[in-house]
């Protein structure tokens, strides 16, 4: 039996088929919470932005036509809870702590090498978290999520080539940023 694909899951969802969510959040929740980490560095922040997102999938699943790609309507979704929660963040003034990851290095590595992996992952956080939002939103999508220019085109509403100059505009900033650091 073929696989389906992400859309032809989220119509039977629309139809009524809700099971078939499940489907997608294994496809997707640990994709999209590691995009929000990186844009918030709260661990519970992005699981609940996650969870509410899925959430709205179900509640809005009519809205969702199958004619655009799932992940950029997921992403849309997504981001809109994330704008809201850096909001509601600056009202309250809450200051967000970086949290370093190591579950995601890479196991069976000498000590010298986790701790020159930790340094690395250290440095490139605090130098991601100098950047703006904008500028570690598209960084994070086209880099660490490895998205096509014109998947991000998509989820944020402007055209390719405006996406191929804000990637590279970023990654000359995080380049001057390490720089500034000695890092490089």
């Amino acid at each position: 039996m073929n696989e389906l694909t992400d859309n032809e899951l989220m119509l039977l969802v629309k139809a009524g088929d809700l099971d078939k969510m499940s489907l997608l959040f294994k496809r997707y929740n640990m994709f999209l919470y590691n995009f929000l980490f990186q844009m918030i560095y709260d661990r519970e922040a992005s699981e609940d932005i996650v969870q509410n997102t899925f959430y709205r999938m179900l509640k809005y699943r009519q809205t969702f036509t199958g004619s655009g790609e799932f992940k950029v309507w997921m992403f849309h979704l997504g981001r809109n809870l994330l704008k809201d929660h850096l909001r509601n963040s600056q009202k309250k003034g809450k200051q967000e702590e970086v949290h370093l990851v190591a579950e995601n290095l890479v196991g069976g590595l000498p000590a010298d090498g986790q701790i020159n992996k930790k340094q690395e992952q250290a440095q490139l956080q605090k130098a991601m978290k100098q950047l703006t939002n904008e500028e570690r939103e598209i960084l994070t999508l086209s880099k660490f999520k490895e998205l096509r220019y014109h998947e991000i085109a998509q989820i944020l509403g402007i055209n390719e080539g405006a996406v191929k100059v804000r990637v590279h505009r970023a990654f000359t900033q995080l380049k001057n940023i390490y720089q500034k650091n000695g890092l490089i």
